[in-house]
């Protein structure tokens, strides 16, 4: 396939994902015009998911399109913008207005069976990036694995009452049939895991393995992934545990809608290598300011705690007074930089060892510059610096002539 028919099948996938996820999002709001029709709740994420992964898909497919990785991107959008459509179809044609649009059933079906497609979709892109292949031929059985997990899972579903899981309201699956329900539930509660498990060891094996670009690849995607199951855990796992205030749940939410278009947009920057090399300042940042951040956090409301029982028992009142609350504030903001100074310290000293030591000798030959006057021993004070801090395989040091001196001594 040639570079520009490449582009223009690419670019057409994703113009099809977001045609999809249009009409979807009018099927929607034509449909909460009318009171008690059941809303599909995953439309937001689907909606953020579309415009994330189809438009990142076609970028690396048209650019790259020998990597497989962008082509499975187009379609996972894809098929996260069809499973939306035929969910917002069948609902406006079953149940907000009957009959107006045909075979509403078929949009039914359709989004019945589109969850094991859009897991497989998922899986693949992890065990092959960022090179478009395996970590080696025996990862093939997680390919094989995960085919045979979206082939049962769609004639499982395509099959089951209760496939859509109540995501469609009392809409059932046209074609199902009762005993196929547990079958299919079966397969998707316990198959999933193992695929992502395999997934993060693959990744896992390529780090150990990688060196130089593909390194700084898979760390992108680490920290993007990173940050979207941090999200996760905000959304979704913490409230279901604990008992979490409102204001809490809604910033959980936001972060997790808001972490969708980190992956792909951390697997575009690492195959199309786009600043390529900014992800060990980016991660370096993140570690410095989260230690800080928990660390003044614990230690305000530590101190607010605090205060608020020596204040009650001493004049037994319960509200402490502003004074207090701002003095904590300034006292925080006091420790800030020297904090973050120290944490900074700390992370370079424990996680990138060999640029702090770098950085510490370059600063000792900086100080040392302004002393030294034997330009002998400078010379060799920096091509012993040099050695140390990039450590080639063999450095030597080139002195330009003084032309000026030499014209003068010649006259």
């Amino acid at each position: 396939m040639s570079t520009r028919t490449a582009a223009q099948l690419a670019w057409s996938l994703c113009a099809l994902s977001l045609a999809l996820m249009v009409l979807a999002l009018l099927l929607l709001i034509l449909g909460l015009s009318h009171p008690g029709t059941p809303v599909y709740d995953p439309w937001l994420d689907n909606t953020v998911t579309t415009i994330s992964y189809a438009p990142v898909g076609a970028l690396i497919a048209s650019r790259r399109p020998e990597n497989p990785v962008g082509w499975l991107l187009c379609l996972f959008g894809l098929a996260i913008s069809s499973s939306f459509f035929s969910a917002e179809y069948a609902i406006y044609a079953l149940l907000v207005q009957p009959g107006s649009l045909p075979v509403g059933e078929a949009g039914a079906w359709i989004a019945s069976w589109m969850l094991p497609v859009i897991i497989g979709l998922s899986v693949f892109p992890l065990l092959l990036f960022p090179t478009g292949r395996l970590p080696s031929r025996r990862w093939r059985w997680s390919m094989w694995l995960t085919a045979a997990f979206v082939l049962v899972g769609v004639l499982s579903a395509a099959f089951s009452s209760g496939a859509a899981m109540g995501a469609l309201g009392p809409i059932r699956n046209p074609l199902g049939i009762q005993g196929f329900t547990s079958v299919y539930k079966a397969v998707l509660f316990t198959v999933p895991p193992l695929l992502l498990v395999a997934a993060a060891l693959s990744l896992f094996v390529r780090l150990r393995r990688a060196v130089g670009t593909e390194r700084q690849q898979i760390k992108w995607f680490a920290y993007a992934a990173a940050a979207s199951v941090g999200a996760t855990n905000l959304a979704y796992l913490i409230p279901g545990v604990l008992d979490t205030p409102l204001w809490f749940e809604r910033v959980g939410f936001a972060l997790n809608i808001a972490s969708i278009p980190a992956i792909p947009g951390a697997i575009g920057i690492a195959i199309l290598l786009h600043r390529l090399y900014d992800i060990d300042r980016i991660i370096n940042r993140t570690l410095v300011y989260a230690i800080v951040s928990a660390t003044l956090a614990v230690v305000y409301f530590g101190g607010i705690v605090l205060s608020q029982r020596i204040f009650t028992g001493l004049t037994g009142q319960e509200n402490l007074p502003q004074l207090a609350i701002v003095a904590s504030t300034l006292v925080i903001a006091a420790l800030f930089n020297p904090l973050r100074r120290r944490v900074q310290s700390f992370i370079d000293r424990r996680f990138y060892r060999r640029k702090y030591d770098a950085r510490q000798t370059l600063e000792a030959f900086s100080a040392k510059l302004r002393d030294e006057t034997d330009l002998e021993a400078l010379n060799k004070e920096l091509v012993e610096v040099v050695r140390e801090t990039m450590q080639p395989a063999q450095v030597s040091l080139w002195l330009r002539p003084d032309t000026a001196s030499r014209s003068r001594q010649a006259g």
